[in-house]
Parts: C-alpha cells; sequence; structure tokens
C-alpha cells in the first residue's frame, strides 16, 4: 500500500471554507509527483453534504469524521476528534489551509500526538526521496526549505493563495464516503463556543474575495477612500488597504493586507496608490491577476503587475469606473 497524503478540509457552520480547494490542489500535486494515495476528511456533526462535494474531487476516499461535539467549533473537540481518527488511519502527511481555525488547534493536535508542524508554507519542493516545504522568514525577505525528521503523521498548513483553487481535479467518479464516528467527552472540552472569530467588530474576511481595490498613500487624504469605494461597488469587490492607511485609521485594521494583515489571493487585486513594500507584497502576491495604478514609473509593485500603469489616480479611476459601470448597464 502507498502512502497517505489526508487533506483535512475546512468547514464552519455547514459551508466549506473555499481555502480548502487549495489545499486540496496541494494534495493533488504532491500525490502525482510521490505516487502517495490522497484521502480527505471534513471534521464535524451532520457534515455528509460537505464530504460529497470533496468526494467530487480526485481523490481515493473522503471520511465524514462525526460526533455531536464537533456540531460547534472548539480547539478542544477539533484537537480530540483528529486526534482520535488519525491515530487509527495513520497517513502520512496531514496537509490543512492555513486559517485562523486551523491555526488555533493544530499546535495542541500535535503536540498531543509528539509530532510537529510546518505552518504557513508557501509551497513544497521534492529533493529525492524528501520532501522539503518552503516558509516565507523575516516578512518575506527569505525563504526556508524546511524538512521533517521524526515520525510521521506529518503537519503542515498552506498560506492562502499558495496554490490555485480553481486548478483542483474533478474525480472520474464520485470518491466512497466513510463516516467515521469519534467518541469525544464532554469533560474533556474546556472552551464554551463563542462567536465566531473576527479580527475586528465590523471585521471581513478578504480571503473569501474574488475581487479586492487596496488603496496605499498615493490617495493622499482620507476622503479620497471614497473614490476607490465607488471602484470597488462597480467591480463587486472589497476595499481594502496597505498598512499605513489602516494605521492613520482611514480605514479598519481589519482591511489590511500584509505581513501584518491579512493574506488574500483574489481572482483580480488592483493596487491604488500603493508603493509595493515587501510587507504588503507578501500578502497579496497569490494574487491571479494584479492591476497596479501609481505615479511613481519605479514602484516595486510594477514588478509583480499583470497590468502596470503609470499614471495619475485621480485621473484614471474615474475613467476606470465609469467604463465598468457602462460594460455592466
Amino acid at each position: 500500500m502507498p502512502d497517505t497524503i489526508l487533506v483535512v478540509v475546512e468547514q464552519r457552520e455547514g459551508k466549506l471554507n473555499r481555502v480548502s480547494w487549495e489545499t486540496l490542489v496541494a494534495g493533488q500535486t504532491i500525490a502525482a509527483e510521490t505516487g502517495w494515495a490522497l484521502e480527505a476528511a471534513v471534521v464535524g456533526s451532520g457534515v455528509n453534504a460537505i464530504a460529497s462535494e470533496v468526494a467530487a474531487k480526485k481523490v481515493r476516499k473522503v471520511y465524514d469524521v462525526e460526533s455531536p461535539a464537533l456540531n460547534s467549533y472548539t480547539p478542544d473537540s477539533f484537537s480530540a476528534g483528529l486526534e482520535q481518527f488519525l491515530e487509527n488511519n495513520r497517513p502520512r502527511l496531514v496537509l490543512m489551509p492555513h486559517t485562523y481555525q486551523v491555526r488555533d488547534f493544530v499546535p495542541k493536535l500535535a503536540t498531543a500526538m509528539g509530532h510537529t508542524v510546518i505552518s504557513d508554507c508557501i509551497g513544497y519542493r521534492k529533493d529525492g526521496d524528501k520532501l522539503l516545504f518552503t516558509r516565507q522568514m523575516f516578512q518575506g525577505k527569505f525563504a526556508a526549505d524546511v524538512s521533517f525528521q521524526g515520525e510521521a503523521p506529518w503537519f503542515v498548513t498552506f498560506q492562502n493563495g499558495a496554490f490555485r483553487g480553481d486548478k483542483v481535479e474533478a474525480g472520474a467518479s464520485a470518491a466512497p464516503i466513510e463516516t467515521v464516528n469519534v467518541e469525544i467527552p464532554s469533560a474533556s472540552i474546556r472552551n464554551k463556543p463563542q462567536e465566531v472569530f473576527k479580527e475586528a467588530k465590523q471585521a471581513v474576511d478578504l480571503t473569501q474575495a474574488e475581487i479586492i481595490v487596496s488603496v496605499g498613500r498615493g490617495i493622499k487624504e482620507q476622503k479620497n477612500i471614497e473614490l476607490a469605494k465607488q471602484l470597488a461597488e462597480a467591480l463587486g469587490g472589497e476595499i481594502a488597504a496597505s498598512r499605513p492607511i489602516c494605521d492613520s485609521g482611514w480605514l479598519p485594521m481589519d482591511r489590511q493586507i500584509g505581513s501584518s494583515g491579512q493574506t488574500v489571493a483574489p481572482k483580480l487585486y488592483l493596487a491604488l496608490g500603493i508603493s509595493g513594500a515587501i510587507q504588503h507584497i507578501v500578502g497579496m502576491k497569490g494574487a491571479r491577476s494584479v492591476i497596479a495604478i501609481s505615479k511613481d514609473h519605479e514602484a516595486p509593485i510594477f514588478e509583480i503587475a499583470d497590468v502596470a500603469v503609470v499614471g495619475n489616480l485621480f485621473d484614471v479611476v474615474p475613467a476606470l469606473i465609469e467604463e465598468v459601470r457602462k460594460a455592466k448597464s
């Protein structure tokens, strides 16, 4: 029997987090290169519909890990449920998306099993028989290839945007689904589920946005952000910003993109008046298409932009809004 890769997809309140598709692509890619078998697991209570959704993709098998104690997320319940499941199944590699939920419970899970985690990876490569996982260091200035030395299972989390979720391969037929009931004593759950975690009161999860319009210092004044908001509204996207804008209080901190904010990978990222410091780039370089507008023809953001517009954003953006509205009418 070949070694097994297990992708643990994430669900919240019965909905699959779309970043899970990116992790499944990572699993499919590694499986194709190593010859290992690929399986998936969804953890919760009454999540068979999500298991069926995953089973339509190219995987050997999907596990529906069930318990009433898993109905609402707590780190204790998810760690206990997965530990019980993994002790009986023993995959070699366990992949998860690097989300708030995963980074909350995976250290507890790995420690309980006596194993380690390589977290927040942006890729991997195969060196002979060894798998190396790439992590950014010093706010993206360097990258390190890290490998496991201990016994399996090995735990890896992949950063949002490390792989393209739309590249997930469908299966020739639906994979079988096995329901696994785990026993989680209520006394072992020390946490009481509260409101789903958000970074701020009005927080938005920009990782789920397909179009983002982001502003930097080139916007000049807080009142000018309204222009960017109009463009975001016309495109059906979300507004975001670089750190100086949020530090100034012009937009809430939950709108910040970068090493100290959110990491995003939208289909389209429009950078308005953003120079492109490395701290910002590491938060959005996974975007599928980048359009940058800046007066500075030497702005670092142009190095990763698919479309670079050297010009005054106050001339370009109103015309762009008008054209977008025309196209929609």
